[in-house]
């Protein structure tokens, strides 16, 4: 049988009476404190018996021939047990992906972006896998190279994948173009006519990564079997396993998944990173193989967010209301396709933003390019959109001659009104509301750098620390945005996940167990888990089993969806052992008693009650030694496709909301900023874990404050090569650009959702960049059409 390792290895979490709590309590994660003391296992720490490291070989251009590979003075190297190039697999079957299968495992005839993989190597210690992959020798004739799409789509353009045949190609224009999705409604010639304001935007967001903390790692290990354990951190085992053994040509059950410790993810884990590798070199080698990436790896093993190129115009009246959209969405999908198709998706359905607006021709498309791969990232094709609606919102309000606030909730969708893609919003959108109430919050104080009498507090003004200024030419801005994303995966995608649960007596006591394939990258699944066991079960223990592929897939950690869906299959089985449970209380005790037949029955405190509150049973003596297990699916309601030429459809199972204000202070001269709050409305429908829904939110919204002013990939546009792949040069925000984040939760119930719940993770990720723009361009009256603001766009010296 295939083992285990010795170290670092996923564990049981068992939350009893330190976590009690049901739905809508807050409760303490299990795993907090063994985060923050350090001492929790992530999947780089894992460690087996007799383990070699795994290395991979990157190409150091963009995009080239490969000429010839030479690896004799790798395998040379002592400690040295396997190097592997594309001709070294196993199988027929030598590419991946999420959609379409265009991703080589090991790059073949040539290489399509710069850090591509090229070549594996397996040793005994990761210095010597470092030193032997060095000496492999790989000669490239080098190619042009496309990095925008004027040079994609050009008659003569050099095509990034030669006889493409994925089902796209029927409906984009050009073979480097991977999807295109219009959004047609209503008539735009006509209803510019009526306009009395035009205006007209072209807005550039910048690359961004998901900048994780934990770096792709895993380990892999063979079965006696001729199988493989693989324990990996990813977003989604079930989709990584699909990809995987058809590679390796094995059939699913003899790829084993668990979940290691997950260091973030963002949507950069929804690709395969080293999975695939590390078990080729365990099968190749019979040993243990551990692979994990240093940061500068992680810049090029993941897929990042798609920069963009957005054009935009709107028409209003004079008495502000919304009159036509037009927009194009250009993605950069770089070298493979990745989820680029579903991002276009959700660009151009969600690129109207939250207004009502009845005459709509949006187009977006995403490129192939010898760039960077791009897929998901929190906010997923609708944070790009946000960014450029909601600059359009504040341009047309001041040509109106209105507050932008106000013009906003003039135009603010709400329950009924009718999407651009046909699809009316059948659930609370408070979008009106969380504009006021985001206004109405206290505004932080002005100059609070200087306290009474004393000198100014150089870290609270712009350049913190390096003192740069003691208020002169300190200039306050306020800026407003609100966005709209969808929940879950849309466009006909069978969404559903499963979950196992198990209610028994141990020690005495009634415990449940709960086992998903969910993937806890630390959203807080596992907590919710087990206050729905407990709602549901009337336990105060549960236990949350280690996710793994030995259940039925709980689909991505992503869209916002795992609360909903996966939240959804455990309180369905929950419900369907609850009945499991009662009737057994029947036949033992319903005999005695007439309420065992007539009343409805609950679970609470680990008794059977009467919903008058009368106890029937103890848990203990209804179970008396026996067992209820339940594995079940749950799906939400189906969506279809959007139409390919009018893109009308029923494409999104649940939308969510949020709204942002800015307050920003701006050094005038220096072109330096800083943020000091960062106030957010959101609803989410119900908080099934208010200080978890908190978190949620400030986490969202620092990603998108970190879009906003400082996170950007740079990519050379001569020869494709990333030029900062490291935090030395890459920066995020720390604690200290981080400003205060007042938090205003709204809760209207979505009726089609489990517990009226609704997705929240990614919503304040789209409305915090665009404010934290509106107050900078409120500073400083300068246009500002593109993100990150870097200071040379604020002192006129770009």
């Amino acid at each position: 049988m295939p083992t285990k390792p010795t170290s670092g290895a996923p564990t049981k979490i068992t939350q009893g009476s330190q976590t009690k709590g049901g739905i809508g309590e807050s409760t303490l994660r299990p795993d907090g404190t063994l985060k923050v003391t350090g001492e929790f296992a992530y999947s780089s720490d894992m460690w087996h018996e007799d383990m070699l490291w795994g290395q991979i070989l990157r190409s150091t251009v963009a995009h080239a021939e490969i000429v010839s590979i030479d690896t004799v003075e790798a395998l040379k190297t002592p400690g040295v047990y396997a190097v592997m190039t594309y001709d070294d697999l196993p199988t027929e079957v030598k590419n991946y992906g999420l959609e379409i299968q265009d991703t080589p495992v090991l790059a073949h005839g040539k290489v399509r972006h710069h850090g591509e993989p090229v070549a594996i190597v397996a040793a005994d210690h990761p210095e010597t896998a470092r030193r032997a992959a060095a000496k492999i020798k790989v000669e490239y004739r080098e190619l042009p190279v496309i990095t925008d799409e004027a040079s994609a789509t050009a008659p003569d353009a050099i095509l990034i994948h030669e006889g493409r045949d994925d089902h796209h190609i029927g409906h984009v224009p050009h073979p480097n173009i991977v999807h295109r999705q219009p959004i047609i409604r209503g008539d735009v010639e006509e209803a510019a006519k009526k306009a009395d304001f035009v205006v007209k935007g072209e807005y550039t967001f910048g690359m961004q990564d998901q900048a994780f903390l934990g770096p792709e790692s895993g380990l892999a290990v063979p079965g006696e079997d001729g199988g493989v354990d693989l324990y990996i951190a990813t977003q989604w085992l079930h989709s990584d396993l699909k990809q995987i053994a058809p590679v390796l040509g094995l059939p699913e059950d003899k790829v084993r998944m668990t979940l290691s410790g997950v260091g973030g993810a963002f949507g950069g884990r929804e690709d395969l990173s080293m999975q695939i590798h590390a078990c080729l070199l365990a099968l190749r080698t019979g040993k243990p193989v551990k692979i994990v990436y240093n940061r500068f790896e992680s810049f090029f093993g993941h897929v990042h967010r798609h920069p963009a190129k957005l054009y935009y115009e709107h028409g209003a009246t004079k008495d502000g209301k919304l009159t036509h959209l037009k927009a194009r969405i250009v993605l950069d999908g770089g070298a493979y396709a990745s989820a680029s198709p579903a991002v276009v998706g959700n660009a151009s359905s969600l690129g109207a933003g939250p207004y009502v607006v009845d005459n709509v021709d949006i187009e977006a498309i995403a490129l192939y390019t010898n760039n960077p791969p791009c897929g998901a990232m929190r906010g997923f094709g609708a944070v790009q959109a946000c960014f450029a609606y909601e600059a359009q919102m504040d341009k047309l309000a001041d040509k109106v001659g209105m507050d932008r606030v106000a013009f906003r909730q003039l135009n603010a969708m709400e329950q009924g009104t009718i999407m651009p893609t046909g699809q009316a919003v059948d659930s609370p959108a408070p979008v009106a509301e969380l504009l006021r109430r985001v206004k109405a919050m206290p505004m932080p104080p002005e100059q609070q750098w200087l306290a009474a009498g004393e000198a100014a507090d150089v870290r609270q003004l712009p350049g913190g620390l390096s003192n740069t200024t003691h208020g002169e030419g300190v200039v306050r801005g306020v800026g407003y945005a609100v966005g709209i994303k969808n929940v879950g995966f849309s466009e006909g995608f069978d969404d559903y996940s499963t979950a196992r649960v198990r209610m028994e007596v141990v020690g005495g006591e009634p415990v449940a167990t709960v086992h998903t394939a969910m993937a806890e990258v630390g959203q807080g699944g596992v907590t919710v888990h087990a206050q729905i066991a407990r709602t549901e079960l009337g336990v105060t223990q549960v236990t949350i089993n280690p996710a793994d592929t030995q259940v039925g897939s709980a689909g991505s950690t992503s869209a916002s969806r795992q609360t909903y869906v996966t939240g959804g299959a455990v309180k369905n089985s929950c419900e369907l052992v609850r009945e499991k449970v009662l009737e057994l209380g029947r036949r033992k005790f319903g005999s005695y008693h007439p309420a065992w037949a007539t009343a409805e029955l609950l679970l609470e405190g680990g008794k059977v009650v009467t919903d008058g509150g009368e106890v029937l049973a103890d848990l203990v003596d209804v179970l008396e030694g026996e067992a209820v297990e339940i594995e079940a699916e749950w799906r939400h309601r189906p969506t279809e496709a959007f139409d390919l030429r009018t893109g009308q459809g029923f494409g999104h199972v649940q939308y969510t909301f949020a709204a942002h204000r800015a307050v920003v202070e701006v050094d005038t001269e220096l072109g330096l900023v800083k943020v000091i709050e960062l106030a957010c409305a959101q609803d989410v429908g119900k908080a099934l874990n208010p200080l978890s829904v908190i978190g949620q939110i400030q986490g969202g919204t620092t990603q998108g404050l970190g879009v906003a002013v400082m996170e950007e990939i740079i990519v050379d546009p001569k020869t494709a090569k990333v030029r900062n792949p490291s935090f030395t040069d890459y920066l995020i925000p720390t604690i200290l650009d981080t400003p205060t984040i007042p938090v205003d939760v709204l809760e209207l119930a979505d009726d089609h959702a489990p517990y009226g719940l609704r997705g929240i993770g990614e919503a304040p990720t789209l409305s915090s960049t665009p404010a934290v723009l509106a107050a900078i361009r409120n500073a400083t009256g300068l246009e500002l059409n593109r993100t990150p603001v870097r200071p040379e766009h604020l002192t006129g010296t770009a």
